[in-house]
């Protein structure tokens, strides 16, 4: 298959064995690490985000929690829970009753409540403060958890929990700490060695002009050949990464100011995923091509967009965004949606490594 290589820093359908697997760590964008049937993603404001899953082999109950910590001394745990609807599920159809139809959580056993009501607009449904302290303690160690709607259980797997719980706890500075996920009795570090959030980077975004008159008054005309030349000298391995520049297939030029073009092409082709590749260049020599990716799935208006499936039937996906400052195209979203699973078609979360503030000039 073409482009195998774009599955990896998802991190979604590896087989992934009872040993750590790891598809970045500290990343200048952020942190995946997946651990059996748990995994962290922390972005670059220091919010971790972990994820938990029924067990690889029981997806005839599919079910996944998300908790979310930010970062900060005072930081509390969110958590939120949903059914598998990746295929028709009437339990989730009951869910969507409202309150006459809730998921009570159960703990080794023990019942602790009915969870919040389902919310039809997040597709997912809030647990308890009480019900995360519970959760959150159980996870630490080998427990049964089990969320429970009438005569069905979903069980959650503990399965790599502690492993991403302490991997969170490192990415925000609280190791040794009484916040900590993963913390004893003897905690040795004060809470003030807690990491603080990091800001979010800003972005102008610049509408494009289509319209605008080139600087030179002339049309912009190379040929197909010539621009194939142009773009490989800024690919490393054109044959792994842009396959099908010298096809046949078309490529489509867009004007973003007076002296300034996107250029497009049809990069590759994989069993589930196609590839565009996107280019800026000036619209008279010297031409200085500057390569956005290869990876495109659409461009709209000044924003290119990268989704890609993590396999065939769509339940888990890779997504990342570049805006138009003026100038260039600046990365502004990179996340993922989390392990394939079945959860729901689009994929259960989502879990960004990159997030930025975007403001829209005038």
């Amino acid at each position: 298959m073409i482009k195998n290589k774009i599955l990896l820093p998802i991190s979604i359908c590896a087989v992934i064995s009872t040993a750590f697997f790891s598809t970045a760590s500290m990343a200048s964008t952020g942190i995946e690490f997946t651990s059996q049937d748990w995994q962290v993603v922390c972005d670059n404001t220091r919010t971790c985000r972990l994820a938990g899953y029924q067990a690889e082999n029981n997806s005839e109950f599919p079910i996944s929690v998300l908790l979310v910590r930010r970062a900060g001394v005072n930081a509390v745990v969110d958590g939120k829970v949903k059914l598998g609807g990746a295929k028709e599920s009437s339990s989730k159809a009951l869910m969507q009753l409202g309150n006459r139809h809730r998921i009570s959580l159960f703990i080794n056993d023990r019942n602790y409540g009915e969870i919040k009501p389902f919310s039809a607009a997040a597709g997912s449904a809030d647990l308890t403060a009480t019900q995360v302290s519970a959760l959150l303690e159980a996870l630490t160690k080998s427990s049964k958890i089990e969320l429970v709607l009438r005569n069905s259980r979903w069980q959650l797997s503990d399965k790599g929990a502690s492993a991403v719980m302490l991997k969170a706890d490192d990415a925000q500075g609280r190791v040794g700490t009484s916040s900590a996920f993963i913390h004893n009795d003897a905690a040795t570090k004060p809470n003030s060695r807690v990491l603080s959030p990091k800001s979010m980077p800003t972005l102008r975004f610049v509408a494009p002009n289509p319209k605008a008159v080139s600087n030179t008054n002339k049309k912009f005309a190379m040929r197909a050949s010539q621009l194939v030349t142009l773009m490989k000298g800024t690919i490393k391995e054109v044959d792994i990464d842009c396959p099908n520049l010298s096809d046949k297939s078309p490529w489509r030029v867009s004007r973003l100011n007076s002296s300034q073009l996107l250029v497009q092409h049809d990069c590759w082709t994989g069993a589930y995923n196609t590839g565009i590749g996107m280019w800026v260049i000036n619209d008279s020599k010297p031409y200085k091509p500057k390569l956005v990716t290869t990876d495109a799935t659409g461009y709209d208006k000044g924003k290119i967009t990268s989704v890609l499936k993590g396999r065939g039937i769509g339940d888990c996906l890779s997504k990342v965004d570049w805006v138009w400052t003026g100038s260039g195209f600046e990365k502004s979203h990179e996340s993922t949606t989390g392990l394939c699973r079945l959860i729901e078609a689009g994929g259960a979360w989502q879990l960004p490594t990159y997030v930025t503030d975007v403001k829209i000039m005038s």
